[in-house]
């Protein structure tokens, strides 16, 4: 027999009652039943019962065993009484009698329990993340994500793509992040830097004239950590593809992410028509560039109705250049409390308040007004149905613009009776996001927005340029490699207007992948770069290597990435990224388990010829 295993703790059926077994895991949990000790042994592939009593020569030694407790037992196999069967686990039919015991590794007291869904704080958890590896729900996490990876790699080769590793140092490269920088050794005071991505070696791939290259790519980021971004290292599914326009980077990866979700989506909806989304219209409807489209809300621009009207915060805000009024539209919302709900989580996000208006029924005082009655009177003929109230807008922005515009209001936003509407203004760039957050909750809170779904939608026509407020300065809003539609006539005109083939794909509110078709011409690059104030020799400098390769004959080529972290804590339901990493790094980029970062040794900062010099 084998040392330590014959079986897997899953392997066990019916079919070997009788059986000697040999089994090798861990002490889930131990029941004392009586001088009878049931013990849940567990490995990574599943659970079986084992029990021991006074008849079998290691009870006593049995009765010292405790929780996570690593051991091997040898025993018998049991069918268990019909009534005591187990339907949820494979092993459920039957259970082991011990006969003998060989205590593997002993546990010390734990800080944590694997039995359970007992909730820890998280540095508890990073700390002991070996321990927390154990439990079910997050070994079936690590799981996904290696199966969600092979499945990618399967789907990638199907494609005609080939895999192809880049370099792990290299160049300091400007990616929208910070550089994790490594000293050199053999020259000092020059520095290499981890990838912030695989970008310019794989254009450089395609000069070389590969076809089609893909990488699970390590990326490296020195970022301010948030739950849906780490902030050191994270994987994606890397991509680039020559002689190819947007459209076809688009049919390329959604059968990929479209057959991935169907495989490991557990059975939600997945939508197969993906919509293309201006950026322009994205920030409108939605107040994001990640919109969660399971939310049908779409928002809208009502200025014209605030425009002159009595409500003067908005009417003022108005004659301000650039500035505008959307409205969220919020069906079935029309109760006072939600609205002041809403109105606090806006408090909440840092605004004085958020204008709301709801329509219900009119009130007796209202067609007492209208009539000429007593309000005495409109209640009986309210009761009676001699007349109907119909229907009014409510609130204090409906008490300061008057019926028409709120009329105008609603059937502009397709509203009815029992809904309401809430209204932000200003320039939109200092509300969107706000608006956005605030479009979400009531898409939530509604139950209008449809859980049970993967709502996919590209995101295209980036803006490549911006206008600081306070300088007048023209810089890149967006990433500065991507070909300007137009080419150099777009360059020539106004920089605010120049769009670019650079997208990204949305997914339930988070960006799962981003891309772009490159600029591939070193002359539209030099224009593109001295319109946000790079010099030549300034562009040689830091992208010669791709600059100097697109002198020989470089093709049209694009591409994009996919976050696969994003996308595993998508199909995994986690509500944090570490929750599908093994081991990740807490909220201050800490490694609690290995004490990272750590202080240098002496030595090495000699050969590295650095100081340390203390922050005060």
């Amino acid at each position: 027999m084998h040392a330590y295993r014959s079986h897997s703790c899953a392997d066990l059926t019916s079919a070997n009652v009788g059986d000697t077994v040999r089994l090798s895991g861990w002490v889930h949990r131990v029941r004392d039943h009586g001088g009878i000790l049931f013990i849940d042994l567990r490995d990574h592939y599943g659970m079986t019962q084992v029990l021991c009593d006074p008849d079998s020569p290691v009870f006593k030694d049995m009765e010292k065993v405790r929780s996570e407790w690593c051991i091997r037992i040898d025993g018998t196999v049991k069918a268990r009484d019909p009534e005591l069967v187990n339907s949820k686990i494979p092993t459920g039919e039957i259970e082991v009698f011990v006969r003998g015991l060989e205590v593997l590794g002993a546990s010390a007291e734990l800080p944590l329990m694997v039995f359970g869904d007992q909730e820890y704080p998280e540095e508890t958890r990073l700390k002991y993340r070996y321990l927390d590896l154990r439990r079910e729900k997050m070994q079936a996490n690590m799981m996904l994500r290696s199966d969600v990876v092979s499945s990618m790699r399967k789907r990638m080769w199907e494609q005609n793509f080939r895999e192809f590793q880049t370099p792990i140092i290299t160049a300091s490269s400007p990616e929208g992040a910070r550089d994790f920088l490594v000293p050199s050794r053999l020259h000092p005071g020059k520095f290499y830097a981890l990838p912030q991505a695989p970008q310019q070696f794989k254009q450089l791939l395609m000069v070389s004239g590969f076809d089609k290259y893909f990488q699970i790519a390590p990326c490296f980021r020195d970022e301010d950590p948030r739950a849906d971004r780490s902030p050191t290292d994270f994987y994606q599914l890397d991509l680039e593809m020559s002689f190819v326009e947007q459209q076809d980077v688009f049919d390329t990866i959604q059968p990929v992410l479209t057959g991935i979700f169907e495989e490991f989506g557990g059975g939600r909806k997945v939508d197969q028509v993906w919509e293309q989304i201006s950026y322009k219209d994205a920030a409108l409807w939605y107040g994001s560039d990640k919109p969660d489209l399971r939310n049908p809300i779409k928002m809208q621009v009502v200025s014209e109705h605030f425009a002159g009207s009595g409500f003067a915060i908005f009417a003022k805000l108005l004659e301000q250049e650039g500035t505008q009024v959307r409205a969220i539209p919020a069906p079935k919302g029309g109760s006072r409390k939600f609205c002041d709900r809403m109105n606090a989580f806006a408090q909440k996000e840092g605004l004085p308040g958020m204008g709301y208006i709801f329509w219900r029924e009119k009130t007796a005082d209202a067609v007492a007004q209208e009539m000429g009655i007593t309000v005495k009177d409109a209640q009986a003929k309210l009761k009676s149905g001699e007349v109907t109230g119909g229907m009014e807008a409510a609130g204090p922005l409906a008490k300061n613009i008057g019926p028409e515009r709120t009329e105008a209001i609603r059937q502009q936003l397709g509203l009815g009776l029992g809904d309401a509407a809430f209204f932000l203004g200003g320039k939109p760039k200092a509300f969107e996001g706000v608006a956005g957050r605030a479009r979400n909750v009531i898409g939530e809170e509604l139950k209008l927005t449809d859980m049970n779904r993967f709502a996919f939608a590209w995101i295209v026509d980036f803006p490549i340029y911006e206008k600081d407020e306070e300088t007048g300065k023209i810089d890149f809003e967006h990433n500065p490699f991507s070909m300007p539609q137009g080419g150099m006539d777009a360059l020539n005109g106004d920089p605010l207007e120049v769009l670019g083939y650079q997208y990204d794909l949305a997914c339930n509110g988070y960006e799962l992948v981003s891309g772009a078709i490159r600029n591939h011409k070193p002359e539209i690059m030099f224009k593109a770069f001295e319109i946000a104030g790079y010099g030549k020799d300034e562009v040689e400098k830091r992208f010669g290597g791709m600059v100097n390769a697109f002198q020989y004959g470089a093709p049209p080529h694009g591409g994009c990435a996919a976050g696969v972290d994003r996308i595993v804590m998508l199909l995994a339901d986690a509500d944090n990224l570490r929750d599908v990493i093994l081991f990740p790094m807490n909220q201050r980029a800490e490694d609690l388990m290995m004490s990272a970062p750590s202080d240098p040794m002496p030595d090495q900062l000699m050969e590295l010829g650095l100081r340390v010099i203390p922050q005060e």
